[in-house]
């Protein structure tokens, strides 16, 4: 393992494995599901590499870090200089590098993934060379390194367009599926950021709306905050989900156990803190975008799914959209899409739950998320993505001699191919 502090140490790295024949690749804040860090080569942490290096920009806005830094960590640095990320996901243990490279998004139709707000990038390519760009450098590069899974070489610096910092009213509560799903474009349209979670075999659902707000920060008391989201979210919930692994007959009523508990509350907080949640109890988790109209019609097929299975999911489905953006590889390259997130208890069987969505998904030209499980290859995936092609040329030009590649790239992106002159 590799511990560079610096981008040069990093190109000092790939380029004596490159002149080697050696293969390298760079490992975040393993919250990925699938092997798309591992390498039979050289691995390298960026963990060391993670400092904020500039604020700029023509509104001061613009923050320059190394690609290591995670983002509980980039919160922070944001707040403390009164700035904030626009959208962010529901867990914060990942790298800025390894989030914007596999579309790591948030929810909120308006919003994109968290790659959408990246403005500059410098990246060590798959000789060794040092390679800068931004909006006005090389933009045709930018707008396809924003998301690489790591294939394009490695990414050591990121500038990101932050906002002011910000506080986000969070209104959550219990309402049947079957409303959310007969008004799905309505309720996912009105207000800012909208999910819900439900347990299948249950009738209701929890869910979460948060709103950008002027008003001043009210949190949750300590004391609630530990009873909420340690006891209940975590330890009662993991609690319940051993049971369910042991007991499977017991799904049912576990269904209406976990939707029963859940509670309604309000609050206003730092956005940061409103997006991401502490999560502890382990699981396997398969998420696909699909175009946003599908989603009710895929719900409800995901319901009779689960009734003939033979060993139910003990986790709730997790439901959200994002803003469709123009990255030739980003889940949401040119549609809004929705986004069904499919979990199952660590330890517990996952295959033909996983394999029985990843089915439904496919007659939606479904695209798996890159750091979530998924049973596609570069064969069905290729059609599924507009500008495959384009990615696939800045793939040649930047690592031509597969440098960057593993198993996994080479199952969902094909081997490098070098086209002779």
């Amino acid at each position: 393992m590799h511990l560079p502090t610096s981008t040069t140490a990093v190109a000092a790295i790939v380029r004596t494995a490159a002149e080697a024949g050696e293969r390298v690749k760079v490992i975040g804040g393993t919250h990925s599901f699938t092997d798309i860090a591992m390498t039979d080569g050289h691995l390298l942490s960026l963990d060391a590499m993670n400092r904020v290096l500039a604020v700029g920009g023509p509104d001061g806005f613009d923050v320059t870090v190394q690609a290591g830094i995670r983002l509980y960590d980039l919160n922070e640095e944001l707040a403390s200089r009164g700035l904030a990320m626009p959208n962010l996901g529901d867990i914060n243990m990942q790298s800025i590098a390894g989030a914007i490279g596999t579309a790591t998004h948030g929810t909120g139709a308006g919003h994109g993934n968290i790659a959408t707000v990246v403005v500059g990038m410098e990246i060590v390519t798959g000789d060794g060379s040092i390679c800068r760009t931004d909006e006005d450098n090389d933009p045709e590069l930018l707008t396809v390194a924003r998301v690489g899974l790591g294939a394009l070489g490695i990414v050591t610096e990121v500038t990101l367009r932050c906002v002011p910092m910000f506080n986000l009213q969070a209104v959550e509560t219990i309402e049947p599926l079957a409303d959310l799903l007969a008004d799905f474009e309505r309720v996912m349209h009105a207000t800012d950021h909208v999910e819900f979670y439900w347990m299948p075999g249950a009738r209701r659902c929890q869910v979460k709306r948060n709103t950008l707000t002027g008003m001043p920060a009210a949190p949750q008391s300590k004391p609630a905050y530990i009873r909420d989201k340690w006891i209940a979210e975590n330890l009662a919930f993991g609690t319940v989900c051993r049971v369910g692994r042991r007991y499977p007959k017991a799904a049912p009523r576990i269904a209406k156990l976990i939707t029963s508990a859940a509670s309604e509350r309000e609050l206003i907080d730092r956005s940061d803190r409103i997006f991401s949640s502490p999560r502890r109890v382990r699981f396997v988790e398969m998420e696909y975008g699909i175009p946003f109209d599908a989603v009710p019609d895929a719900i409800a097929r995901i319901g009779a799914l689960v009734a003939s299975l033979p060993f139910p999911p003990l986790f709730p489905i997790e439901v959200r959209a994002s803003a469709g953006d123009n990255i030739p590889l980003s889940t949401a390259n040119g549609r809004l899409s929705g986004w069904i997130a499919v979990h199952q208890y660590i330890g517990a069987p996952y295959e033909s739950y996983f394999q029985g969505v990843e089915n439904i998904m496919n007659d939606y030209s479904g695209r798996p998320h890159w750091g979530k499980l998924h049973f596609q290859s570069a064969n069905t995936l290729a059609s599924r993505y507009p500008e495959w092609d384009r990615f696939q040329n800045a793939r040649r030009q930047l690592d031509s001699n597969g440098t960057f590649a593993n198993a996994y790239t080479d199952r969902v992106l094909g081997p490098v191919r070098v086209i002779s002159a």
